[in-house]
């Protein structure tokens, strides 16, 4: 476990911006060049060797770039450095979820997964384009002294009005650090992403920790947290869990008529419940983190390498076990990592083995205490009951106490009944 650092907050303010028809017509043709781009350069990438070297690229596919799809200078740039981006966020991806399997003896073993794991190229299929900070982007005052961002085309400049929500007014105020942009369109809007950093307020200091909270995290409920004063809070995910079932059975309709006006709809209805589990990740890690606020120390499960099924699967349908792997439990650390930042708590990944099996009073971990169908945990040893899912987040609470106390990499051995 990595020593905790001073943090910066990183935000991504969303711009609905508002271009006239011909400066439309000039950054689609933008977002298509630098989206075909983007593939000529992947597939490049793909074929030797997953070669994510942004400098070695961009002298073998420089001048190509900009002669192929009239790209100019720093859009050829950034488009290799948007490739290498994706490929690397894929690596990263593959490291937390290895390849695994169940041998001669039912044992699960597991086998790390790297980009040679890739049977094809990385695909960009949506128009898109980034754009550097005053080189390709920059706020500019009109004519009557509104603000206007000015950005560049494969065409020529180009000045557009947009619209800051109140939430983002903040980022105006010089304290932030814009970054780079993005053009996106979303069902024929047009929004400009702009990263921003700034230093928080209040770093975490893990000798003034003033709360330790376990989470754990599932399906039944979406996160379970345990406190150091014996408090536990549940996010029940059964409602969550049905609405999801109704957008399976619409996505199962839709896709065995096979219609090009099903496919259609299929792409809003994937948009939509990729919204819907942002706003509910959203919902809870604020939840939490507005509950402990500053000198938190929040303590997770490190899920690389960790399968639900692994746990449990004689116990799990098919359908539960694809809505294990499905819910983005990633993300929702990621969420209360930047909102437990902005505030002066911080984030740990401990190991999660025998978290759900462990007694937290006794010790002893065996997993036959542990009954999926009444979702409780019973000791056979000191005879201790709760809530399962309770029992994962004491044991992980746990965990960050003993982080708090110098203890670089908790976890805990296995001490079986006699």
């Amino acid at each position: 476990m990595p020593p905790l650092k001073k943090e910066e907050l990183c935000q991504t303010m969303k711009l609905h911006i508002h271009p006239c028809d011909n400066d439309i017509a000039l950054l689609k043709d933008l977002t298509e060049h630098y989206r075909l781009a983007c593939n000529d350069i992947s597939q490049y990438v793909f074929d030797h060797g997953c070669m994510l070297n942004s400098v070695e690229l961009q002298k073998v596919l420089y001048e190509h770039i900009r002669k192929a799809f009239r790209l100019k200078s720093q859009f050829a740039i950034s488009s290799i450095k948007t490739v290498t981006a994706r490929y690397k966020t894929i690596e990263t991806v593959y490291a937390k979820s290895p390849y695994k399997y169940q041998d001669e003896k039912g044992k699960w073993q597991f086998i790390p997964r790297d980009l040679s794991w890739l049977w094809k190229p990385v695909l960009f299929s949506r128009p898109q384009a980034d754009f550097v900070r005053n080189r390709d982007y920059s706020f500019v005052n009109g004519a009557s002294g509104e603000k206007l961002l000015s950005l560049n085309t494969l065409g020529k400049r180009i000045k557009v009005s947009f619209d800051v929500p109140e939430c983002f007014h903040e980022y105006f105020d010089g304290t932030w650090r814009f970054g780079g942009g993005k053009i996106v369109n979303l069902l024929g809007e047009w929004y400009f992403h702009i990263s921003m950093t700034r230093a928080a307020d209040h770093q975490f200091d893990l000798t003034n920790t003033s709360h330790v909270v376990g989470i754990d995290r599932g399906l039944r409920f979406l996160a379970v947290a345990y406190d150091e004063k014996g408090k536990t809070s549940f996010h029940d995910g059964r409602k969550i869990m049905k609405k999801r079932d109704t957008f399976n059975k619409v996505r199962a309709e839709l896709q065995s008529k096979g219609t090009k006006s099903a496919k259609r709809a299929l792409k809003r209805i994937s948009g939509r419940e990729n919204r819907w589990m942002t706003d509910v990740n959203h919902q809870i890690s604020k939840a939490l983190v507005q509950k402990y606020g500053a000198d938190t120390l929040f303590v997770l499960e490190d899920l690389t390498g960790v399968s639900f099924d692994e746990q449990n699967l004689s116990t799990r349908t098919k359908k539960q076990r694809n809505e294990l792997r499905s819910w983005a439990f990633y993300q929702l650390e990621q969420f209360l990592t930047y909102k437990a930042h902005a505030v002066g708590a911080e984030i740990i990944e401990v190991d999660a083995h025998y978290t759900s099996q462990r007694c937290p009073k006794c010790g002893q971990v065996r997993k036959e205490n542990r009954n999926h169908e009444t979702h409780e945990y019973v000791c056979s040893c000191c005879g201790y009951q709760s809530n399962d899912d309770r029992i994962g987040a004491m044991n992980i609470q746990m965990l960050g106490t003993m982080y708090v106390s110098g203890d670089t990499n908790p976890r805990f051995g296995v001490r079986k009944e006699n």
